[in-house]
């Protein structure tokens, strides 16, 4: 125990945190359903498919762990705090964040008894969730409040090839999504109210009219006099105007749209301790060799000084 103690320091291994696991009920469940694994061959994560504006994430971990040693990898999903996003009720709200960690096979989540109550307070109100009982080694989180949790934290525990035959002493390839505020695009196809909306036909606006929800109707009627009725949903600025004339597909409405999806990858070293003990014992004897070699200099030259006095 002591001795894996000494290693985790020597790594520089990261501070526990804690987390609480719970059944996600929000946007990432949308992937949970629609996909039984969130990577596509080409690299591409499921979270992309509805989340169409690109954002850039950072991720922070340890380069190599122990076997069984608990680490932990960090999301950064960064964004602006003062901006607001449209809510599917067309009102103004706090942008949201989730996550997705994809981790290789046999790295788990660190259970609560693993981790100490000081950490647990430090993630309070974030809930991990496997993926699926399925891939027990892909976590989603979110959707939480982006304000308090632009960093998303994942407490991991690293197996054992010593207990588990097809695990390894190698360096694995890890995935990792980010994501602030609502999707584009549903499920189902459908757009979301987080769009630009284009007119449907080309043609001049004759009238623009506000629904009891809230809804804004517009009338376009086109050269041959062929009127089309569009809807633009609910909280969504216009950017035309009655008598305008518009173009097929030009914006009726500024793009609402403040967050976006990124993902990145890196690697993990599984390290046999092994290895570093070897390693140490290597630097330890160039030590010695190199003090040694310093100490028979030394000697050689009083040895010659003598001489050279006699």
């Amino acid at each position: 125990m002591a001795t894996n103690k000494f290693f985790k320091s020597l790594l520089f291994a990261l501070t526990l945190f804690s987390f609480c696991v719970q059944d996600s009920s929000a946007y990432p469940v949308f992937a949970q359903q629609n996909y039984s694994n969130p990577r596509a061959a080409n690299g591409k994560l499921a979270c992309a498919n509805c989340h169409l504006n690109q954002k850039s994430i950072e991720i922070e971990a340890p380069q190599a762990v122990l076997p069984n040693s608990i680490f932990e990898i960090e999301i950064k999903v960064p964004y602006d705090t003062a901006k607001k996003q449209i809510g599917a009720n067309g009102k103004e709200a706090d942008i949201n964040v989730g996550g997705i960690l994809m981790l290789p096979k046999g790295f788990k989540l660190a259970s609560k008894s693993q981790i100490s109550a000081e950490v647990k307070a430090k993630n309070k109100g974030v809930f991990i969730s496997p993926y699926s009982s399925e891939f027990d080694n892909i976590f989603v989180v979110g959707p939480i409040a982006g304000k308090t949790h632009q960093e998303l934290l994942f407490p991991v525990v690293a197996p054992d090839p010593e207990k588990n035959s097809e695990i390894k002493y190698l360096t694995y390839p890890f995935y990792a999504g980010g994501n602030r505020g609502r999707g584009q695009v549903y499920p189902t196809g459908e757009k979301s109210n987080v769009n630009v909306f284009g007119a449907t036909q080309a043609g001049q606006i004759t009238q623009i009219q506000t629904s009891s929800k809230g809804e804004s109707n517009l009338i376009i009627v086109n050269s041959n006099g062929v009127e089309t009725s569009q809807v633009v949903p609910k909280g969504l600025t216009l950017v035309v105007k009655e008598g305008d004339i518009v173009k097929l597909d030009q914006s009726l409405n500024l793009d609402p749209n403040m967050g976006g999806f990124g993902q990145e990858e890196s690697e993990l070293v599984l390290q046999n301790p092994i290895r570093i003990f070897g390693y140490l014992a290597f630097c330890f004897c160039v030590l010695v060799t190199q003090i040694l070699l310093v100490l028979k200099k030394k000697q050689f030259e009083k040895v010659q000084a003598a001489e050279l006095n006699f």
